[in-house]
């Protein structure tokens, strides 16, 4: 138990360096954009005095390294400034947006989890068989298909030609949760797409790699029906490589679901990031880039302990 608590330590001193690198990396980013943030916020019709007042609001009069130390230490406090855009604070536009893109992926978690590991056992089931074949090629299909390109598709099927579902998935705060369910449907039909092949192979091959086992072919031997030995006994001893590839698709679908807001029109951090962008708004996109990162490397580091703690022989050659 000491180890596990030593190696998990690690990995959070390891993701809290790779959050600090990242931050920096962003900030410099940022510095190396041509052309004066000023400049660009105000327009031709600025006059000199306004944009040196402005440049001392947003303290680009003082050198790099301590208007960083300065960001990132408001950022820990959680200050995010306020946007150079609507002068509302940064931070009370992010929290509703980033609520939006949890839901968008939660939902799609809710579908395509349970949908890949099923998908995963029975192609382990019937494995090299036409309907190993057809499933395999239709997953990697779709995975190898941009997610703009998936989402035209489903657009144009279920929204112009059925008529089933809004071509664009805006929500607000009164909506009812079923109503936002059903707006949102498509853009996690997208992301379902787009996620369910890592998880299905992966499921497949960690299957297929225990049925290997002496215990298995025992079992076998013992004329347990395959179906059974699969779910009762294959699938929980392969739960290790399963659970790190649901956490790191997990968190695919936290940061990489910017151009799927893009198309949909749908109210995320993704939309929010792609808009400051568009407009230089430097504090908003600072901040929408590193709350993305945070989320990506706290899911990774989430998957890593979990896929330590199901594999008891992956906790014992830790050290």
């Amino acid at each position: 138990m000491k180890n596990v608590i030593l190696h998990i330590l690690k990995r959070i001193g390891a993701s809290v360096v790779t959050v600090f690198v990242i931050s920096l990396i962003i900030f410099i980013g940022v510095e190396l954009l041509p052309g004066d943030v000023a400049d660009a916020v105000l327009g031709q019709s600025a006059t000199p005095e306004t944009v040196e007042a402005l440049r001392k609001e947003l303290k680009l009069d003082l050198p790099p390294h301590i208007r960083y130390v300065a960001w990132l230490k408001d950022f820990v406090q959680g200050d995010f400034g306020n946007s150079l855009a609507n002068h509302r604070p940064v931070a009370e536009l992010i929290s509703w947006r980033f609520s939006n893109t949890l839901f968008l992926a939660a939902t799609t978690a809710l579908i395509a989890v349970p949908l890949a590991i099923l998908l995963g056992i029975l192609a382990a089931f019937y494995r090299n068989t036409l309907y190993d074949k057809v499933i395999s090629t239709t997953t990697l299909s779709f995975i190898s298909f941009p997610e703009f390109f998936v989402a035209y598709i489903l657009i144009a099927l279920f929204s112009v030609k059925m008529e089933l579902f809004p071509s664009i998935a805006m929500i607000d705060p009164h909506m009812g949760l079923g109503r936002k369910f059903y707006t949102i449907l498509l853009p996690a039909l997208t992301l379902t797409c787009v996620v369910t092949a890592h998880m299905m192979r992966q499921t497949r091959a960690a299957i297929i790699n225990v049925l290997a086992s002496a215990y298995i072919e025992m079992a076998e031997i013992k004329g347990i029906r395959r179906l059974r030995i699969i779910i009762h006994h294959a699938f929980p001893n392969s739960l290790s490589p399963v659970i790190n590839v649901v956490a790191v698709n997990l968190a695919y679908l936290v940061v990489g679901v910017v151009i799927v807001e893009v198309v949909f029109v749908y109210p995320g951090l993704g939309q929010l990031l792609v808009d400051s962008v568009a407009k230089r708004d430097l504090p908003v996109v600072q901040a929408s880039g590193l709350i993305f990162s945070i989320s990506y490397i706290g899911l990774n580091l989430l998957a890593d302990v979990l896929s330590m703690l199901s594999n008891p022989k992956l906790r014992q050659s830790q050290f």
